[in-house]
């Protein structure tokens, strides 16, 4: 193989080796998590707002959530709800939202169930807060442009080089 085409192929697998780091690192660039109420009791209701995310669809999870919430929307804002766990404790929680293009990390507080909160009849049946469920939205998932783009020469480069093998193969014969 001459230098010439040495350097490309060498130049597109640098690419391609690169390619998931930049995405690694234009994930980690944007996209917000805002909840309300801002301090939730246990037992209590969160709705959830993301933006920054390019899909129509997420996955919201939390240790204090008593399972993955499920958030919709459009042009970068999606929504949804999720339940704290009765049995979570005060102090604050990690929350991972994770969108088709991007992980959005936030953090929730989750608030003391005070005696007053108690005696106005607010009850929260005991759930299992340790549940995970993992739920994956496949619409969106899949190579974007570039890396198709990037797929598809490399396989050309490489079916060009393996014919050009092959007819230096038959001529030295």
């Amino acid at each position: 193989m001459g230098s010439l085409p040495l350097t490309v192929c060498s130049g597109l697998l640098v690419v391609a080796a690169l390619g998931p780091a930049a995405q690694a690192a234009h994930a980690a660039d944007g996209g917000t998590l805002a909840a309300a109420p801002a301090a939730p009791a246990p037992g209590a209701e969160v709705t959830l707002k993301v933006s920054g995310c390019t899909g129509s669809q997420a996955v919201a999870a939390s240790r204090a959530f008593t399972a993955d919430a499920r958030l919709t929307g459009t042009q970068g804002v999606l929504f949804g709800s999720a339940r704290v766990g009765s049995t979570v404790g005060p102090g604050a929680y990690e929350v991972k939202v994770t969108c088709a293009d991007r992980v959005v990390d936030g953090r929730i507080t989750v608030a003391a169930m005070g005696k007053a909160a108690m005696d106005k009849g607010a009850s929260a049946a005991p759930v299992d807060a340790t549940a995970h469920f993992a739920t994956v939205a496949t619409s969106g998932s899949g190579p974007d442009t570039a890396q198709a783009v990037t797929g598809l020469a490399l396989a050309s480069i490489a079916a060009v080089a393996v014919g050009l093998r092959a007819r230096r193969g038959r001529r030295t014969r």
